[in-house]
């Protein structure tokens, strides 16, 4: 049995040559002396690299995004940061489609519901339920800042009108709204009777000019309020023009102030003669337009 042992463990150290002879002239080219000891450590030692390279390849490089089983590491980051922007954007078309909506209420003269304003209300508190836990402190500096600046204007008697902030709305206000037909007002702005206008009668085929410069929203035929043009100006306003005889400008046309839009008429359901009724509306709530435009 030792003898047998013995002839195993010399096997191993028994020395070999791989010699690579030219197949025609049988020059020899290459040579190796090698033993089954260092074909074995050779083999070995490669299995390993082997391994510790396809090891790195996998944890540290992208190639391991081709290899089934395995994902980005920054694919839940990536979800993540779809979810949210998803997440925004249906906050921001709810709140366009109710823009729209509303805007189509006040064309057509409906009446509005609550659930716009619980829509509205449960949209900004979605948008702000992420910060709810902030809380704001004044630095030393702001302090002291607001105390002089405090000080300072604590005595000072503003005479101005410009300096007063409702004073200066509607004196700016009635100057640059151009007025849309000049006439005889028969009915006020009335919202508690749900008549969100003004009615001004004037002579038969006078031209309605537009208030401000905008872009034509809504020009079209209703049952009750008969041919309706509305113009989106800047700084959130509307206005519109209802009960007309003909419409001269088109969905999408851009008008500036002054520009006739439309023929004063008495079309629609609700038009007991020929007049303009002519609404303004701020930031989705109707305004009196006589606080805007000098009549």
């Amino acid at each position: 049995m030792k003898q047998k042992k013995e002839k195993w463990y010399h096997k191993w150290r028994d020395k070999y040559r791989l010699v690579i002879f030219h197949d025609e002239t049988f020059e020899e080219k290459i040579s190796f002396r090698l033993s089954r000891m260092n074909v074995f450590v050779l083999v070995t030692s490669l299995s390993v690299f082997l391994i510790f390279v396809t090891s790195y390849i996998i944890a540290f490089t992208s190639l391991r995004e081709y290899i089934p089983g395995y994902t980005d590491v920054n694919l839940n980051r990536r979800v993540y940061q779809l979810q949210r922007t998803t997440d925004s954007i249906e906050t921001a078309f709810r709140q366009k489609q109710l823009y729209f909506d509303n805007i189509r209420r006040i064309i057509e003269g409906e009446d509005f519901s609550d659930d716009s304003l619980r829509s509205v209300n449960e949209s900004q508190r979605r948008a702000g339920s992420y910060y709810d836990t902030i809380k704001l402190r004044h630095s030393e500096e702001e302090s002291r800042l607001r105390a002089e600046f405090e000080n300072s204007e604590k005595y000072t008697i503003q005479t101005d009108p410009t300096l007063i902030p409702e004073a200066r709305r509607r004196a700016t206000a009635v100057s640059s709204f151009f007025t849309p037909v000049k006439g005889t007002i028969t009915n006020k702005f009335n919202p508690l009777q749900r008549h969100y206008g003004v009615d001004i009668v004037a002579k038969s085929n006078e031209a309605i000019k537009s208030a401000l410069e905008g872009t034509v929203l809504f020009a079209d035929w209703t049952v009750e309020k008969g041919h309706v043009i509305g113009v989106q100006h800047a700084g959130s306003y509307v206005s519109v023009y209802k009960h007309n005889s003909v419409l001269l400008k088109r969905e999408g046309d851009f008008v500036r102030a002054g520009e006739p839009i439309a023929i004063i008429g008495e079309s629609g359901e609700l038009s007991t003669g020929p007049h303009l009724h002519f609404e303004l509306w701020y930031n989705g709530a109707p305004v009196n337009p006589e606080d805007y435009v000098s009549f």
